[in-house]
């Protein structure tokens, strides 16, 4: 079972997915403790047909966490497919490998 990281999952989506040139301009160092609502997304291989999602958010007020909520839910898999890697020599290689989902988050 292959387990991500929630905020590397979050960050590479959300701002090295896209195509555009990076732009830091609006990434941010860190969280706005006394007004801010933390989310973290991950995604994590239960068996070779399901997938599970778990999203977890923290409301924060005036420098407290105000509770920590989370959701879980199955998803189907993508099944398995080609998946380019290196070795520890640096070495290309084709394997076979679980697809991952790509995460995309729009913010109003």
């Amino acid at each position: 079972m292959k387990i991500f990281n929630p905020l590397i999952l979050f960050f590479c989506c959300a701002f090295l997915a896209c195509n555009e040139p990076e732009n830091n301009e609006d990434k941010t160092k860190d969280i706005n403790r006394n007004a801010g609502l933390e989310t973290a997304i991950a995604v994590t291989h239960l068996d070779s047909t399901h997938d599970v999602i778990t999203t977890t958010y923290k409301p924060w007020v005036n420098g407290a966490n105000a509770k920590t909520i989370t959701h879980l839910d199955t998803i189907s898999s993508l099944g398995f497919g080609p998946i380019n890697t290196k070795d520890k020599d640096g070495n290309e290689k084709t394997v076979v490998a679980q697809k991952d989902y790509e995460i995309f988050i729009t913010v109003k």
